[in-house]
C-alpha cells in the first residue's frame, strides 16, 4: 500500500513552502513525511510511531503551515514537546519552512523564559504555539492563552513526556482544548499508557509506523568498552586521541553535577568542553549549543533531558560515559549522531555488573555492539605523531614560507647550526602544550625501526617560483663544527611552588568575565591561584560587574600575565589586563580578611581583672540533659493542624506524586 513519492510537489504543498524547501536543500520527502503529510492535509487524526531523526518535524510542520489562515492572528495549532530545547528546535523549523510566508508568527513557550516576555508576545498574537506542558498549563490557568480557535494539536515525543512524568499534564491540556480539533501523536515507542491516550482523545486515528530504528542505528558504528580497573576519564581521553574522523562529541552522564565535573576535567586536559544541564540558565544553554554548532566547542557533556532535541550535524561521536537507565534512552542518545546521511560513532562504557543492560540494548537495536580495547599510551603517541606530521605537510603545501625560510637560513649561517637541529627545537616548542610523547612512554615503535632515512622534500616546494629569489645556502659537512649533545633527561612536571612576590603592592586588574557569564568569586580565585601559582592569600578584593570583573593582585610580570590571559573561567578566557582608572570602584565582593592573631600575654590589664574569678572558679555549664523531650505532635511544620500526628516537615497540602513539570 506504500506509495513512493519522489518530490514534495507531489504532496500538493503550497508554492511558498516548496520554494522554502528548495532553499533549505530538501529534495525528496522521507518515508514518514510522505505518509503523514497527505493525512494531515485531509484533516485525519494521526498516530505516528517513528524514531528521533527520521524527519517527523517536517512531517507535521509543513501541512500545518499549508492549512494556516494568516489573516487570523490567533493560535491555530499547538505543539507540545517534553523539553525547552526541543520546543526551540521545532519553533525554528517552523520559522525556516515559513520563510516565504510574510506575516507568519510562531511563538515558543517554555519554562526558564521570562513570563512577562511571553505574555507580551501572546497579546500580540501568534499562529502556532510550541511549548512544554508546564508553561502551557500556566498560561491556560492565567487565561493568557486562548485556544478557542485551535484546529490542530500535536504531541511530539509522547513517550519521553511519559517517562518524564508529564503525561497527566498532557491529559489536562487535552481536556482544555476544543473537542473538534485534529490531533496527532508522535512517539518513538508506543507503550500502553500512550495507546490509552490515543484511544481516549484521538478520533479514528490513522496509524503510521516507520520502522527506521535499525536503519538509523545502522548508520552508527556501535562499540563498547568494559570498565576494568582503569580510570574512566583516562580511558575517555585516550579514545578521543585515537578516534578517526573525530569532529565533535556529545558525552552523556546521569547527573547534573557530573556534567560540570567532567567538562572541567576535560577542559583542564586541553579540550574545548562545556556542560549542558537543566540547572543552567536558558541563555547559557543556548550559548553552549551555538558554540557547538559554530565549531568553537568540540565536546558537550550533557544529561538526557538537556540534550533532548539537540540537532547538530557536526556531532561525529556519542559517548555513553554512564550507562542509560533504559534502552529507549540509549536509542535517543545515539540518535544525536549519524544524522543527515552522515556516519556516526557511538561508544558505551559498561561495567561488568551492567553487561545485562548491554544485552538488552543489542536486542532493542537489533545490532551487535562490538567490544574495543583501551588504547595504549604508545598508540596515543603514534596518533599524535601522525597528526603532527600531517600538519607540517599541510603547511608546506599551502602556506607561503618565504619569511620563515629566511629566518632559518640566517640561523644556520650566524649560529652555525644544522637545519635538522633547528627543526628539532621548533618541533619541541610546537608540541610543548600537547606532548607527542606522553609521560611514561618510550620511543614509539614506528620510530625505532631501522629504515633508511628518507630525504626531506626540497624546501623550494613551499616557495612559489615567482618569489623564490633568496639564495639557498649550501654547507659542507667539514664546515660544521661537531656539537656534543648531552642526553636529554625528561622529568615529570610537578605542581609549581607558589610565586614569591615579596612586598609587591596590590594592583587592580580587569578580567573579561562577570555576572552575565555566571562567574563566581571562588571560581576566579581558584583559576588564578592554580594557573598562576599565586597564593590565595595574596589575592585581594574582587568586584563583579555585568560583563567584566576586577581583581587586586600583586604586580604581575609579563610572562605571568600571558599565562593568566589564556586561563579560562566559565569556558571563557580571562584576557587579564591592568584596569583603567575608575574601573572596579564599586565593590561587589571582597575576600574576608583573616583574623589577626595576637599574644594574650601582650594584652593590657583591665581594672577589674582582680575581681574576675579564675577559670577553675567559674560555675559549671548548664546541664540540658534533664530537659523534657521535644514533642512533635503539637503542630505540623507549617499549615493548619490536620488532626492526628502528622509527619514532621510534610505540608498540610499535597500534590499528586510525579516528576516536576518544566516551568
Amino acid at each position: 500500500m506504500t506509495k513512493t513519492i519522489d518530490s514534495f510537489a507531489a504532496l500538493k504543498l503550497p508554492a511558498p513552502l516548496l520554494s522554502s524547501l528548495i532553499e533549505v536543500g530538501y529534495e525528496t520527502p522521507s518515508p514518514i513525511q510522505a505518509a503523514c503529510i497527505p493525512l494531515f492535509l485531509a484533516g485525519r487524526d494521526l498516530l505516528g510511531e517513528a524514531q528521533t531523526g527520521t524527519g517527523k518535524t517536517a512531517a507535521f510542520a509543513l501541512p500545518l503551515l499549508a492549512r494556516l489562515d494568516l489573516a487570523k492572528k490567533v493560535p491555530q495549532a499547538l505543539v507540545l514537546t517534553p523539553t525547552r530545547e526541543l520546543a526551540i528546535q521545532v519553533a525554528e523549523a517552523f520559522q525556516k519552512y515559513a520563510h516565504n510566508m510574510p506575516g507568519f508568527h510562531v511563538l515558543p513557550v517554555y519554562g526558564g523564559q521570562s513570563m512577562v516576555i511571553q505574555l507580551r508576545a501572546l497579546s500580540r498574537g501568534a499562529h502556532i504555539i510550541v511549548g512544554t506542558p508546564g508553561r502551557i498549563m500556566d498560561h491556560l490557568e492565567r487565561k493568557s492563552l486562548n485556544l478557542d480557535g485551535l484546529q490542530t494539536l500535536v504531541l511530539d515525543e509522547a513517550d519521553e513526556m511519559l517517562r518524564m512524568g508529564f503525561i497527566d499534564d498532557v491529559e489536562w491540556i487535552l481536556e482544555h482544548t476544543p473537542a473538534a480539533r485534529q490531533t496527532a501523536l508522535f512517539s518513538a515507542t508506543m507503550p500502553d499508557p500512550i495507546r490509552r491516550i490515543a484511544q481516549r482523545y484521538l478520533r479514528d486515528p490513522q496509524e503510521v509506523k516507520i520502522r527506521s530504528a535499525t536503519t538509523t542505528v545502522a548508520a552508527i558504528k556501535q562499540r563498547y568498552w568494559q570498565v576494568r580497573g582503569a580510570d574512566k576519564l583516562e580511558a575517555l581521553t585516550r579514545m578521543l586521541e585515537v578516534e578517526e574522523d573525530f569532529e565533535a562529541a556529545l558525552i552523556f552522564v546521569r547527573t547534573k553535577t557530573a556534567t560540570i565535573d567532567l567538562a572541567e576535567k576535560l577542559e583542564a586536559r586541553g579540550y574545548e568542553a562545556a556542560a549542558l544541564n537543566g540547572d543552567m540558565t536558558q541563555g547559557l544553554r543556548e550559548q553552549v549549543v551555538e558554540r557547538l554548532k559554530s565549531g568553537s566547542l568540540d565536546i558537550v557533556v550533557a544529561t538526557d533531558v538537556a540534550a533532548r532535541g539537540l540537532d547538530v550535524p557536526r556531532i561525529s561521536h556519542v559517548i555513553n560515559y554512564d550507562v542509560p537507565y533504559d534502552t529507549e534512552a540509549y536509542v535517543h542518545r545515539i540518535g544525536r549522531t549519524g544524522r543527515a546521511g552522515r556516519v556516526g560513532s557511538a561508544i558505551l562504557f559498561v561495567a561488568p555488573r551492567e553487561m545485562r543492560m548491554l544485552k538488552a540494548i543489542e536486542r532493542a537495536t537489533r545490532q551487535p555492539i562490538e567490544p574495543i580495547n583501551l588504547p595504549t599510551r604508545g598508540e596515543v603517541a603514534e596518533r599524535r605523531i601522525a597528526q603532527f606530521r600531517q600538519q607540517i605537510l599541510d603547511v608546506l603545501a599551502e602556506e607561503n614560507l618565504d619569511f620563515f625560510y629566511e629566518v632559518v637560513r640566517r640561523m644556520e649561517s650566524e649560529e652555525n647550526l644544522a637545519t635538522r637541529q633547528i627543526a628539532t627545537a621548533l618541533a619541541f616548542l610546537a608540541q610543548r602544550e600537547r606532548p607527542l610523547r606522553p609521560d611514561g612512554v618510550e620511543m614509539p615503535a614506528s620510530m625505532m625501526r631501522e629504515e633508511p632515512v628518507k630525504a626531506a622534500p626540497p624546501v623550494a616546494r613551499a616557495i612559489p617560483s615567482a618569489t623564490a629569489v633568496l639564495p639557498v645556502p649550501t654547507f659542507q659537512a667539514a664546515e660544521r663544527k661537531p656539537r656534543e649533545e648531552a642526553p636529554v633527561v625528561r622529568e615529570r612536571k610537578e605542581r609549581p611552588a607558589p610565586r614569591d612576590f615579596g612586598n609587591a603592592p596590590l594592583v587592580r586588574y580587569r578580567i573579561e568575565v562577570g555576572k552575565n557569564q555566571g562567574a563566581m568569586p571562588k571560581e576566579i580565585v581558584g583559576a588564578i591561584a592554580n594557573e598562576g601559582a599565586i597564593d590565595g592569600k595574596l589575592i585581594g578584593q574582587i568586584n563583579l560587574f555585568d560583563d567584566y570583573s576586577t581583581v587586586e593582585l600583586p604586580e604581575l610580570p609579563s610572562e605571568l600575565i600571558d599565562i593568566l590571559r589564556r586561563t579560562r573561567v566559565k569556558q571563557l578566557p580571562l584576557k587579564i589586563r591592568p584596569a583603567a582608572p575608575g574601573e572596579g570602584d564599586k565593590p561587589s565582593f571582597s575576600k574576608s580578611t583573616p583574623r589577626k592573631s595576637y599574644d594574650k600575654s601582650e594584652r593590657r590589664p583591665r581594672a577589674d581583672d582582680a575581681a574576675r574569678p579564675a577559670r577553675s572558679d567559674r560555675p559549671a555549664s548548664a546541664d540540658f540533659s534533664k530537659r523534657p523531650p521535644y514533642r512533635d505532635d503539637k503542630k505540623p511544620a507549617f499549615g493548619k493542624p490536620t488532626g492526628g500526628k502528622p509527619a514532621f516537615g510534610k505540608p498540610a497540602f499535597s500534590k499528586p506524586a510525579g516528576k516536576p513539570r518544566p516551568r
